[in-house]
């Protein structure tokens, strides 16, 4: 079966709908699929439900879809970074389902492990456990959480095979991975494509098995969200 598709756009072709739920990799700006962002945007697709830990900055990554309005409610751990997030949401015109962030990782992993839901003490008797089911467990309180199944998942991989087998590097090895195995369709861009057989075999984080279609995207944008630096010595 081929993987390999010429271009984004070409990439989410016939699986891009209205209302559908879609998870986004990376953490801030680190190893987000921004090419596969910019298609979704250009394809005009709305009333999204995207789970990421957050949305990017203002005009960067996910804050890129609620420019343009195209997003309608996030899963997400933290709005920070993003005045665009902020004051949608603070309108009324975007919904917000807020999960502390170890919680929204182990939904995200116990959807693509086929786990339908399970117990942590994370929330348990505060506003996250609202309309949740709360059980004991040997004297403490427990809320139970779903697993989550996305529709289309898109990551993004530092080197991948074109079998789908996907290495990401250093801190880009944070969502993506476990989002690979939870979406129905997942997508990834990779930055350098090998053939099969080049890839360490113990160096490979997700198997080709998680992943449907792959674009190659060589020359990748390196945002860096917040520059921190000091003065030489």
């Amino acid at each position: 079966m081929k993987k390999v598709y010429t271009d984004a756009k070409a990439a989410l072709a016939g699986v891009l709908k209205d209302g559908m739920l879609i998870m986004a990799g990376g953490f801030g700006l680190c190893g987000i699929p921004e090419t596969l962002i910019l298609a979704i945007r250009d394809s005009g697709v709305k009333n999204l439900t995207v789970v990421s830990n957050n949305a990017g900055i203002d005009g960067v990554g996910l804050g890129l879809l609620l420019d343009t309005k195209q997003i309608k409610k996030m899963i997400s751990s933290y709005v920070g970074e993003n005045k665009t997030f902020a004051q949608q949401y603070l309108a009324g015109e975007l919904e917000i389902e807020f999960n502390p962030q170890g919680t929204l990782a182990e939904r995200i992993r116990a959807g693509g492990a086929g786990i339908p839901a399970f117990f942590t003490k994370t929330g348990a008797g505060t506003a996250i456990a609202k309309g949740k089911e709360e059980r004991e467990f040997e004297g403490e309180r427990y809320v139970m959480e779903r697993g989550i199944v996305a529709d289309l998942s898109i990551v993004h991989a530092w080197k991948g095979d074109t079998e789908g087998n996907l290495v990401y590097r250093k801190t880009a090895r944070n969502f993506n991975p476990m989002m690979a195995t939870a979406g129905r369709v997942t997508v990834a861009e990779v930055e350098n494509m090998v053939e099969p057989g080049t890839l360490n075999p113990d160096h490979i984080i997700t198997p080709g098995v998680y992943v449907k279609r792959i674009v190659a995207v060589p020359n990748a944008k390196k945002h860096i969200e917040q520059r921190t630096v000091r003065k030489r010595a």
